[in-house]
């Protein structure tokens, strides 16, 4: 069992097109049973599966004490992948967390759901609150999307402070270049500076994406971007497999 949060402190970053198509990749590459977790008031989540969230339980009650999640997961059409959607009501996670007063509540609801998921994946909002602190602690591997630019430099640098902070045992940290366009100077050189550091591209099939409401390996297999999320997938499952 591993849960993976998909972080930035800055917005903008190709965050929730990454989440929707690794757990894509998760259900349908690795068949494992998978749940992504939108924790992003915007459901940018739900939205790409074509998902909203039920009007009669607000998210923000999955924290709460005496509720479970199990009533607002919801099946995507994808075999082995669930998505528990977001709405405006965790707007006011931050307050929320900090009104129960547990440092690790996020983590123990991942735990019961571990039970039935063997891959849980966040997508997380860019914030750096107590919202971002529980998903720290809760995670197993912490991804961070990076456009070329040197404001995300100084974003990934905050991420990598905050991560360390959160806890002495935090997560590994895992970089990946996103929104790469090789004919663009800045691009060229940041993957060159970086050639380990997986890489996602700037792609027309990412685009559609969004407008189909289907993860890009569903309906453009063989395109460059969807072959380089299930690289990235593998460079996740092996980062796990280290870990464990």
């Amino acid at each position: 069992m591993a849960r993976i949060a998909i972080y930035s402190v800055k917005g903008g970053v190709g965050k929730t097109t990454m989440a929707a198509n690794l757990a894509w990749c998760s259900a349908s590459i690795s068949r494992r049973r998978t749940l992504l977790w939108d924790l992003d008031p915007a459901n940018g989540s739900g939205f790409m599966f074509g998902i909203d969230p039920k009007k009669k339980r607000d998210a923000q009650s999955v924290i709460d004490l005496d509720r479970g999640p199990g009533k607002l997961i919801r099946k995507t059409g994808i075999t082995n992948l669930s998505l528990l959607p977001a709405d405006e009501s965790i707007r006011t996670l931050d307050r929320q967390f900090g009104r129960i007063g547990k440092r690790k509540r996020l983590a123990k609801i991942s735990a019961q759901l571990d039970k039935d998921y063997e891959r849980i994946i966040f997508d997380c909002p860019p914030v750096l609150n107590e919202v971002s602190e529980q998903v720290f602690r809760a995670s197993d591997l912490i991804i961070v999307p990076l456009p070329p630019s040197p404001l995300s430099t100084r974003a990934f640098e905050t991420v990598v402070e905050a991560v360390k902070q959160s806890s002495k045992r935090h997560a590994p940290i895992l970089p990946v270049l996103s929104m790469i366009d090789m004919r663009r100077n800045l691009h060229r050189e940041a993957r060159e500076a970086n050639p380990k550091w997986p890489f996602i591209p700037a792609a027309s099939a990412i685009e559609q994406s969004a407008v189909k409401q289907q993860p890009v390996g569903a309906f453009a297999a063989g395109s460059p971007a969807a072959q380089a999320f299930s690289k990235l997938w593998t460079a996740i499952e092996r980062k796990l497999a280290q870990k464990s």
